[in-house]
C-alpha cells in the first residue's frame, strides 16, 4: 500500500536507477579513498570488483530503504509544509528528519556489515563516523530527490495539461459540430421558407433567433464556462425556433432565481439535454413535450416527459460523455442523468464564482 502512494507520487522505478547510481558512485569513491588513504588497500582487480560488489549491495539495500523515507517525508510535507507556505518549518524539519533517516540507515547496514566482518577498528568509532558520512550524504540525497520531484511533478501537470487541452479542442469540434448540424440548418430553413410567405413579421424574429443561436455558439465555443443567465437567453432562443416547428407541442418552464443566474457552468449544457429531449421523444399537440428548468441545491434540474419514439435508435450517449468531461476540466462534478416516474431528470451542477 505504502509503495503503491509512493510510486504515484513519485516512479520507484525511477528511484531504484537513482539508488543504483548513487550506491556505486558511493562506494566507487569510499574504495578509492580508503586505498589511497592507505586505510583498505586493493591487492587485485579481483579484489576490487568484490569490494565494489559487496559495498553496493549493501548499500542499495540501505539506500533504498532510506531513500524510501525521504520521500515518504517529502510528499508528508508537501501536504502539510508547503515551500510556499511554511518554508521555514518545513526546512527544519527537513533537515532533522534527513540527518535521523540517515542515522537510522547507517546503523543497520554498519551493524550487519560487522556481524558479517567485523571492523578492526571497534563498531562504535565506525558507527560515529558512517553516520557522520552518511547524514552529509543524506542531506543530499534530500535536496536531490526533491529536484527530482519537483521536476517529476512539473513533467506530469504539462503533460496532463497538454492532454486536457487536446482533449478539449476535440470537445470544442464535436460540440460545434453538433451545432451547426446540417439536419438543424436544413429543418430551420424549412421553417424560414413557410413563414415568408405566411408570416413576415415571425420570419423576421425567427432569422433573428436563429442568428442568435449561432452567434451564441461562435462566441462561447473557446470558454470553458458561461453565466447561467447567457445559457437560458440562448435556450430561449432555441426553444422559439423548436416552438415555430412544433407549436404548442413543445413547452418550456423556467423556474430560476436571480442569486442563481450569476453562476457558471459549461456552454451550450442546456442545448445538449433540450435537443437530446426533442430527438428522443414525440413531440405532438396530442402528446406535448412538456420540458421544465429550475434551480435546486446549487443545480440547474431539467426535467421532461418521456414518451419515446420507435424509431429514435439507440443513443450513443456521446454527447453526455464529452459534457462530462468539459464539466471534469472545470469542476470535480459532472452532471447526472436517470429516470424516475416516466420522467427524465438531468442535473447540472453549477459553480458558484463568488466563493471559488
Amino acid at each position: 500500500m505504502i509503495l503503491k502512494k509512493l510510486n504515484s507520487f513519485f516512479p520507484i522505478r525511477k528511484l531504484m536507477n537513482f539508488v543504483l547510481l548513487i550506491s556505486f558512485s558511493i562506494q566507487f569513491i569510499l574504495v578509492a579513498y580508503n586505498h589511497f588513504t592507505g586505510f583498505a588497500v586493493i591487492t587485485s582487480f579481483l579484489n576490487l570488483i568484490v569490494r565494489l560488489v559487496y559495498g553496493t549491495a549493501l548499500t542499495i539495500v540501505a539506500g533504498f530503504l532510506i531513500a524510501l523515507a525521504d520521500l515518504m517525508v517529502i510528499r508528508y510535507l508537501n501536504r502539510k509544509f508547503a515551500w510556499n507556505s511554511r518554508p521555514v518549518a518545513r526546512t527544519i524539519i527537513q533537515f532533522v528528519s534527513s540527518i535521523l533517516i540517515a542515522i537510522a540507515g547507517t546503523t543497520v547496514l554498519t551493524v550487519v556489515s560487522h556481524i558479517i566482518s567485523p571492523y578492526r577498528e571497534g563498531l562504535p568509532a565506525i558507527l560515529w563516523l558512517n553516520g557522520l558520512i552518511t547524514s552529509v550524504i543524506n542531506l543530499i540525497i534530500m535536496a536531490i530527490l526533491e529536484a527530482l520531484v519537483f521536476f517529476n511533478e512539473s513533467n506530469n501537470a504539462r503533460l496532463k495539461a497538454e492532454a486536457l487541452e487536446k482533449e478539449l479542442y476535440t470537445i470544442r469540434f464535436e460540440v460545434l459540430k453538433n451545432q451547426i448540424n446540417p439536419h438543424f440548418m436544413f429543418n430551420s430553413l424549412n421553417v424560414l421558407s413557410g413563414l415568408i410567405e405566411k408570416d413576415a413579421e415571425k420570419a423576421q424574429q425567427f432569422i433573428d433567433e436563429f442568428a442568435h443561436i449561432y452567434r451564441y455558439v461562435l462566441e462561447t465555443i473557446e470558454k470553458l464556462v458561461v453565466p447561467v443567465s447567457d445559457e437560458l437567453g440562448f435556450v430561449r432562443s432555441y426553444i422559439f425556433l423548436q416552438q415555430i416547428r412544433y407549436g404548442e407541442a413543445v413547452r418550456l418552464t423556467v423556474d430560476v432565481p436571480a442569486e442563481a443566474l450569476n453562476m457558471v457552468l459549461p456552454p451550450l449544457s442546456l442545448q445538449l439535454v433540450l435537443e437530446n429531449a426533442i430527438k428522443h421523444n414525440i413531440v405532438s399537440i396530442s402528446q406535448p413535450l412538456t420540458i421544465t428548468i429550475l434551480y435546486k441545491g446549487q443545480k440547474l434540474t431539467v426535467i421532461n416527459n418521456i414518451q419515446s419514439k420507435v424509431s429514435s435508435g439507440v443513443s450513443t450517449g456521446l454527447g453526455q460523455k464529452n459534457l462530462a468531461k468539459r464539466y471534469l476540466m472545470i469542476s470535480d462534478e459532472v452532471p447526472e442523468f436517470r429516470m424516475i416516474d416516466n420522467q427524465y431528470i438531468v442535473e447540472l451542477p453549477l459553480i458558484d464564482t463568488d466563493h471559488d
